[in-house]
């Protein structure tokens, strides 16, 4: 008797629960609907397909090249170049030749990862199912929702400490953050429209802002020449040079972990080298443009006392603020407007954050978008809050992290991309069941467009397809051989490896190279072993 009732009371307890689950998803539902009639997106990691993009290329190039000058051309970017000359000890000419040939090479590896958006018409971790496969990619994504989200900490406190420097301290740098998160929120919860729409206005008065910046503080670049290094021990400034290059390339190449998921919009026969161009510039430019003004700012806070004053007192906000000292109130006007580039920013991380978490799982992946992106502000807001006095510190230490991450995920890719997609098609039994190798499909008219043919060689309709996708054996193992890699070369605050520490005091973090190198060497002959044994 007391099995039975065990028994009954175990099935009670099911049936209850799933009561409450189908309670709460029919109320989550009927939120998103009522949402749905104020422009709120309500799709998630699901594929676009062709026929659903827009047709209008010229007004899509448009559309992203206005959201690259206010993503990429703004206080996020140049938080990282304001640390060459305070935390780094470079000169202003070494921290030019190491920052922008750092910049561009990130930037080259984010345009690649670009190109599968107009193809595949999936976020940029759902395509990295066809490398890490159902299980593991899980485990990548939220690598890169860590990434985004460290942005997002970066930018409250950033427009913290502008608003309590224009404020003489009268608004204190946790209100400011408050105000960053909850402005960005506002605007990604919308969609990827809204979202584009409104990234192309804040470009304009940024931009401009920026340009203002540079002729309101020539008046003081007679001191960038008067920093000088040459007391610091040789090695220990060529071990910050590798680690401030690492800085410098991350900042640009973490783009990549997102990039394809702003075109997907775009027609599924948009060129890759369109697209690799576009994003390739549509970075750099913006990206060289507030850079070189950080390594000025940077610079003239060793070098030039007001300015030295101002960054010991408010850190990046009082530079900022010194550099429109000339124009007085209209300089401090300027100095709010820069906010509005670190909204544009946060509101990227937070739209892209909400697919990562989407892919951790089937119940994540039924929870709407707008409710994940709550809990990404949340997250983003509460972590900004608590660290919000060691700003350089957080920036310093997670951002080259991230940068070990893409660099093993684009190796791989390439590797993808060029050996295996090209050469090797024919093992792909389990996505083209039916055909033996490139020359077929091109002789095949029934096959769709860009599902064989030389511009992808990818079924993308088997985005969702556990049975089809790899099992991501190859790409794991790859990934933990580059974390290897990463931690013999790293050289952060709480750790420097051993062969990061051959470079003076610090260390020179060499660890995206080493990562990039172990991953790169062992992909190929597992991918190999793994394609000859699943066939997937």
């Amino acid at each position: 008797m007391d099995k039975q009732k065990e028994t009954v009371i175990e099935e009670f307890d099911r049936e209850s629960s799933t009561h409450h689950q189908i309670k709460t998803w029919a109320f989550l539902q009927s939120v998103s609907k009522r949402l749905d009639g104020f422009g709120v997106e309500q799709r998630g990691i699901e594929r676009i397909q062709p026929y659903e993009r827009s047709t209008n290329k010229l007004r899509l190039f448009v559309s992203v090249i206005g959201f690259w000058i206010s993503a990429a051309g703004g206080l996020s970017t140049m938080s990282t170049f304001v640390l060459s000359a305070t935390v780094f000890e470079l000169e202003f000419k070494q921290a030019c030749l190491c920052g922008l040939i750092a910049m561009l090479l990130g930037c080259a590896i984010a345009g690649y990862c670009a190109t599968m958006g107009p193809k595949s018409g999936c976020r940029q971790m759902v395509t990295a199912r066809y490398l890490f496969g159902w299980w593991f990619v899980k485990f990548v994504a939220m690598i890169g929702f860590v990434g985004v989200v460290g942005w997002s900490i970066v930018n409250c406190v950033l427009g913290g400490q502008i608003l309590a420097a224009v404020s003489d301290d009268k608004v204190p740098v946790w209100i400011g953050i408050i105000i960053v998160a909850i402005l960005s929120f506002l605007v990604s919860v919308f969609g990827i429209k809204q979202l584009l729409r409104v990234e192309k206005f804040i470009a304009i008065p940024v931009l401009t802002s920026f340009m203002l910046m540079y002729i309101c503080s020539s008046n003081s670049y007679s001191y960038l020449s008067k920093f000088d290094n040459s007391e610091v021990d040789r090695m220990t400034i060529k071990g910050n040079w590798l680690s401030f290059f690492a800085l410098a390339y991350s900042v640009t190449a973490t783009w990549g972990t997102i990039t394809s998921d702003y075109y997907i919009l775009f027609p599924e026969s948009t060129k890759s080298y369109e697209v690799f161009c576009l994003t390739f510039f549509g970075i750099g430019i913006p990206s060289t443009f507030v850079g070189v003004l950080g390594l000025i700012l940077s610079t003239l806070a060793m070098a030039e006392p007001d300015y030295a004053n101002a960054y010991d007192k408010h850190g990046m906000g009082g530079l900022l603020l010194q550099g429109f000292a000339r124009w007085n109130g209209f300089g401090k006007f300027c100095t709010i407007v820069l906010l509005l580039s670190l909204i544009a920013n946060n509101i990227v991380n937070t739209y892209s954050a909400a697919f990562a978490c989407q892919l951790s799982g089937v119940w994540f992946a039924k929870i709407p978008r707008w409710l994940w992106a709550i809990v990404i502000t949340a997250v983003y807001l509460v972590c900004a809050l608590v660290g919000r006095d060691h700003f350089s510190t957080i920036l310093g230490n997670f951002l080259p992290m991230i940068g070990y991450w893409i660099s093993m995920y684009f190796i791989m890719l390439l590797e993808e991309n060029v050996i295996f997609r090209k050469y090797f098609l024919s093992l792909f039994t389990k996505e083209f069941p039916h055909e033996d190798s490139t020359d077929s499909s091109e002789k095949d008219n029934n096959v769709p467009l860009g599902l064989r043919g030389k511009r992808q060689n990818y079924n993308w309709s088997a985005w969702n397809d556990y049975g089809t996708l790899t099992h991501g054996f190859a790409a794991i193992v790859g990934f933990l051989c580059g974390v290897a890699g990463a931690v013999v070369g790293m050289a952060q605050v709480y750790y420097i490896g051993p062969v990061a520490a051959h470079f003076g005091e610090w260390g020179g973090d060499l660890g995206m190279w080493l990562s990039m190198a172990f991953s790169g060497i062992v992909y190929p002959p597992l991918r190999y072993w793994e394609l000859k044994k699943f066939g997937r």
